[in-house]
């Protein structure tokens, strides 16, 4: 499995409708509100054998309201 933080940037004032709809999908290892320049902090894991890029594009990018997300990959180092 491939571990990814996505920080997620909604339109103002959907914050809670888009986190809603990331628990519905039920995706997410951990979400999280924040303070920044995200709205929330996502972690979740990509199945062994997807690609990485059409999983993240698929499942998430589709909900509506998220303006703008920066995921960051992680890697196996120890």
């Amino acid at each position: 499995m491939t571990c990814l933080f996505i920080q997620i940037r909604c339109k103002p004032g959907t914050t809670y409708e888009v986190a809603d709809n990331i628990a519905l999908r039920e995706i997410h290892s951990e979400l999280y509100s924040t303070s920044g320049a995200y709205d929330l902090l996502l972690k979740l894991y990509v199945p062994d054998g997807e690609d990485v890029g059409k999983y993240v594009n698929d499942n998430l990018l589709t909900i509506p309201n998220i303006e703008r997300t920066f995921t960051t990959q992680t890697y196996r180092a120890f």
